[in-house]
């Protein structure tokens, strides 16, 4: 009887329902970070986990955690919603539902929101995925490095220097 590498474990072997719930606030989390609107966090965070379910057959361990699978497919969901996008006033009348907290609160909150995707926004868009992907997603720097293509380090040095830039910003 021969035994089965980890790397080879068929994608019908892998538990969903606990993927499901160690990345689902991960992805959407990144969504948020990258595109600063829950509504379409919630879709593309949706879209992504259909696509994974659609296409779990495709999945292959040997060359890529389920994180990074899942954050691959994550990221070309993005790429298709932003290329999708048209120039438009987004619908605001959702901003208004009650939260938790005091309005003064609210108001403190929602503008630290505010002064914070303001300076993201100015970032240049490799800045703003890396970011993206690392607050949002609460990705690994390794993780990140295998998504985008650049090394490890680099990822880090690129991260520490958009931070420091922040900080002075803010």
């Amino acid at each position: 009887m021969s035994k089965r590498l980890p790397w080879a474990q068929p994608a019908a072997e892998i538990d969903w329902d606990a993927a499901y719930a160690e990345l689902l606030p991960r992805v959407y989390n990144y969504f948020r970070y990258r595109l600063g609107n829950d509504a379409v966090a919630e879709d593309l965070t949706s879209r992504t986990f259909e696509k994974a379910w659609t296409q779990r057959a495709r999945y292959r361990r040997d060359l890529a955690g389920r994180s990074t699978w899942l954050f691959s497919i994550a990221r070309n969901v993005a790429v298709d919603h932003l290329r999708a996008q048209r120039r438009h006033l987004p619908l605001e009348a959702a901003e208004h539902v009650a939260a938790p907290g005091t309005p003064q609160d609210h108001v403190a909150h929602a503008s630290d929101l505010e002064r914070l995707a303001a300076l993201l926004q100015r970032l240049p868009a490799r800045e703003q995925e890396l970011v993206a992907l690392k607050y949002g997603a609460e990705a690994t720097n390794r993780t990140i490095a295998a998504l985008t293509g650049l090394s490890e380090s680099n990822v880090g040095t690129i991260l520490h220097r958009v931070v420091l830039e922040l900080r002075v910003a803010w």
